[in-house]
């Protein structure tokens, strides 16, 4: 005997096997997408205003906005052919889960980075160089804080470094467009060729005498920060042409990397 649920499906069209499973006709569930969200969109008005203006940018490949941002958008860069204007879950939909798009988000060219040979050591120049440091949102903070301390530079390495999209350009609010940023595959390497052309390597790490005040003197200089776990790997370490550490009278000696990169770049500009 048919169970009620077979036979309000039977009614709907639905016809079942021997065992009682349905096959075939009816109204077939519709299938979800399960494709992943490409992972190369930046978001968020700051970090897509900043990128659409930005020279170094390949054309944009799509663009899209809520109606009151296309507005913004034409009026400040004029008509973009690769603009559609949709609601806000539709462009939600193409990001990342949990994504805050504050109503646009453009999947730009690509990026001109910059080369280390490019980096002069003029008088009072910073560069920062992170080693390893992977998290997106540090990455973007730091090079928030980069920008407005006028670093020269910022060099990430190759493979264990996000990509200049998403969290990280959110993060960014815009920095990601306007500090040169240059990848490397040795970061030990970097250090000696930076060092041969007139640039002093300092590295951050606990457990060393000297403070960071102590170390810095105006001259061109390299900050050297490790990883949010780890700190400096030791090779890099020992490519650096000193160590120094951000004094914590108050005993708690952990702070994330985005503030100690921050508490660093500060340190450095007294000098200049």
């Amino acid at each position: 005997m048919a169970s009620p649920t077979e036979r309000n499906d039977a009614r709907r069209g639905r016809k079942f096997g021997p065992k009682g499973r349905p096959q075939g006709g009816g109204h077939p569930r519709p299938q979800r997408s399960h494709a992943a969200p490409a992972d190369d969109w930046i978001w968020g008005w700051h970090a897509v205003e900043a990128a659409l203006a930005n020279p170094a940018r390949g054309a944009p490949v799509r663009l899209l906005a809520t109606a009151d941002r296309a507005r913004q958008i034409e009026a400040k860069f004029g008509r973009q052919k690769v603009l559609e204007v949709a609601d806000a879950h539709h462009i939600g939909n193409a990001l990342p889960q949990g994504a805050v798009h504050q109503g646009v988000a453009l999947r730009p060219g690509p990026l001109d980075e910059a080369d280390i040979a490019d980096f002069e050591p003029t008088p009072g120049a910073v560069l920062l160089v992170l080693d390893q440091v992977t998290d997106p949102q540090n990455v973007g903070a730091i090079l928030r804080s980069a920008a407005a301390f006028g670093v020269a530079g910022v060099i990430l390495q190759e493979r264990h470094a996000p990509k200049l999209a998403g969290a990280l350009a959110k993060a960014a609010a815009g920095a990601v467009e306007k500090t040169p940023i240059a990848r490397v595959v040795n970061l030990s390497r970097a250090l000696d060729e930076l060092t041969a052309a007139g640039w002093r390597a300092v590295g951050l790490a606990g457990g060393v005498e000297r403070d960071l005040h102590e170390v810095l003197d105006g001259a061109p200089t390299v900050l050297v920060l490790g990883s949010e776990g780890e700190g400096l790997r030791r090779l890099v370490a020992e490519h650096c042409d000193e160590l120094a550490r951000i004094p914590m009278p108050g005993g708690f000696e952990s702070l994330n990397v985005s503030a100690a990169a921050a508490i660093a770049l500060y340190e450095a500009a007294r000098p200049r």
